[in-house]
């Protein structure tokens, strides 16, 4: 029996009237062609390895240029539309897709990250050539706070611009190989960016949209810290401190009102700390390079978190103590103003915060005449990257080499110095204590250079009291602090935490800033000295001057490039009322914003409390 159906078994199967039988190849060749493939592809997919954390965040990254991509293209839409209220929608929510990329895109691309957030002033780059502004700041000012009704044909060629600059961004981005090293060090100076531009309206000074900005800054961040890992408990902690700013940045609906200082102490500066000490827990490198910002600092208020080595030309010219002790020497040394009795401390005395107190210096002589310009603090000098009011050096020893050589300032002659000092046995062994080489040129600059490099001074009250140090502030000063990051826009020039003009949070460019400033108290008419305009003759550099530190500066009045203003308070007035525009100069290059701040009398009387804190 069993036979039996086997042979009709056999019969069945070989039956070539069959669809099996005569389809036998056909069905073969499907089998190879299909279902062996997506057999391999499942056992791939069950067995493939997790993506590497980077790699997968670049994924997410690529993905939120392309969410960037069609925000702008709604935004285009609304323009070409003519939907006022719209465009202004639109416009959030292209600039909120924005921040979801900047930790990632300023860090790998500054370039195309400031076509499409820089601010809107005109830029003289390196070759002299003025670049016009562009990107998301250039069209905020068209949209807010209300629309004109001839401004649609330039918002749509700034949201044009954008959109081939979000393409751009993506081309670029698709050859870039991110790391985890840089992109802890990308996150870490997120939060700095946050700290010392983001909360300050830096990047929307119309829409006043920063908050929510920040809010998104940081979730994007959150999420993808997420690649990294899911079950460790600093994951959990980090996360809660992620939580916990974000959820104090959007409880915050009006800017003026945010509190600042509770924000950088209570919860930025933890979490950068966090971001830290997750990247060691993780076993990332650290970066060791030199930077004026340490690489390593856990936040922007850590003692020693930047170098005051950083601006030097060579390694071989960093400060050592026997150059600092020599450039003192020669700092209060009259033998460098060949014969006149100057010294450097003449205009840069050490009780009034290395400034003289006068409006302009005294030149060499004695009818009473008078240098150009004020004397500037030396204090911190060493964290600017450029030198004088017109910014016309780069780094200090040439700062010391042309006040030396200068007949109004000292008169004197580095050849003539070094052959003098040359003759003194005790500054010869002061010399070759400091240096291989003796008695130079090159090396009394450098040690004056080194001296001034030594003035280094971050150590105020308001440093203290966010290291957690028995360093209280009033209230008073607690409002002025908020006020000069927020309401008054003063940090928007004078950035946290140096409060000078060095841009964070690279810490790399100096800037200058027109002002307007007026030739006398009265206001009557701006002042005619051009400032850079001089040396690159370039029409955004027409009265230009380097933004200076507000440390210390309750000792170096009087204030202005030409000692115009006596007192803080009338500082506080001449910006509340618009700078140069204000007064009615009609500058057209004017960087300050020309509109009223409408700060009351408590606020300037609270603000000029909060700079003596410095």
């Amino acid at each position: 029996m069993n036979n039996t159906r086997s042979c009709t078994m056999l019969k069945f199967e070989r039956n070539p009237n069959s669809f099996i039988y005569r389809h036998r190849r056909l069905l073969f060749s499907l089998f190879l062609i299909i279902i062996i493939p997506l057999i391999v592809c499942l056992i791939w997919w069950l067995t493939k390895p997790e993506p590497k954390p980077a790699g997968a965040l670049k994924s997410a990254f690529m993905q939120d240029i392309t969410s960037l991509d069609s925000a702008v293209s709604r935004l285009q839409a609304d323009i070409l539309a003519k939907r006022p209220a719209a465009i202004q929608e639109s416009f959030k929510r292209a600039r909120i897709a924005y921040k979801r990329i900047e930790f990632i895109s300023a860090y790998y691309s500054p370039e195309t990250t400031r076509a499409l957030n820089g601010p809107n002033i005109p830029e003289v780059d390196d070759d002299l050539r003025v670049n016009e502004p562009q990107g998301f700041q250039v069209l905020e000012e068209m949209v807010f706070p209300k629309i004109a009704a001839d401004a649609y044909p330039d918002m749509l060629h700034a949201a044009n611009v954008i959109r081939a600059n979000v393409n751009r961004l993506r081309k670029i981005s698709e050859t870039n190989d991110l790391t985890d090293s840089h992109i802890f060090d990308a996150m870490r100076l997120e939060v700095f960016r946050i700290v010392s531009m983001g909360i300050t309206g830096f990047d929307s000074p119309v829409a006043f949209h920063s908050l929510p900005e920040v809010a998104a800054a940081l979730e994007s961040m959150q999420r993808q810290l997420t690649h990294y890992s899911t079950d460790r408990a600093w994951a959990s902690r980090l996360d809660s401190s992620f939580n916990a700013a974000i959820g104090f940045v959007r409880k915050s609906e009006d800017f003026n009102a945010f509190d600042r200082l509770e924000f950088i102490k209570h919860y930025a500066n933890p979490l950068s700390g966090q971001l830290l000490d997750a990247q060691k827990q993780l076993g990332i490198p650290v970066f060791t390079e030199e930077r004026l910002l340490s690489a390593s600092a856990r936040t922007l208020t850590d003692s020693g978190a930047f170098n005051a080595n950083y601006f030097i030309n060579f390694e071989e010219q960093a400060m050592t103590a026997q150059r600092i002790s020599l450039g003192k020497m020669l700092f209060f040394n009259p033998i460098l103003s060949n014969a006149s009795g100057r010294t450097c401390a003449t205009c840069h005395q050490p009780d009034k915060a290395f400034t003289d107190g006068e409006p302009k210096s005294f030149a060499i002589g004695l009818d009473g005449s008078r240098i150009s310009r004020n004397a500037p603090t030396l204090i911190n000098a060493s964290f600017q990257a450029v030198q004088f009011a017109d910014s016309r050096v780069t780094f200090l020893e040439d700062q010391a080499s042309d006040v030396i050589r200068n007949p109004d300032e000292m008169h004197g002659s580095l050849p003539d110095a070094v052959a003098a000092l040359r003759k003194q046995p005790e500054s010869q062994k002061l010399f070759e204590a400091a240096y291989a080489d003796g008695v130079t040129e090159s090396n009394l600059k450098n040690a004056i250079a080194s001296y001034i490099r030594s003035l280094s001074s971050l150590d105020s009250r308001l440093d203290r009291h966010f290291g957690g140090q028995d360093a209280a502030l009033t209230l008073e000063e607690k409002s002025g602090f908020n006020l000069f990051m927020g309401k008054a826009k003063c940090a928007t020039c004078h950035f946290f935490p140096l409060f000078n003009g060095t841009v964070p949070p690279a810490y790399v460019e100096t800037e200058s800033e027109v002002l307007g400033t007026p030739a006398t108290s009265e206001g009557k008419s701006v002042d005619p000295d051009v400032g850079k305009f001089a040396l690159t003759q370039r029409e955004p550099h027409r009265y230009a001057f380097k933004t200076p530190t507000v440390r210390h500066i309750a000792l170096t009045a009087p204030y202005m490039h030409n000692g115009v203003f006596k007192t803080l308070e009338e500082v506080v007035d001449f910006y509340d009322q618009g700078g140069g525009n204000g007064l009615g100069f009609n500058l057209e290059n004017q960087t300050l914003p020309f509109d009223k701040l409408n700060l009351t009398g408590p606020e300037k009387k609270a603000l000029v409390a909060f700079m003596k804190v410095l």
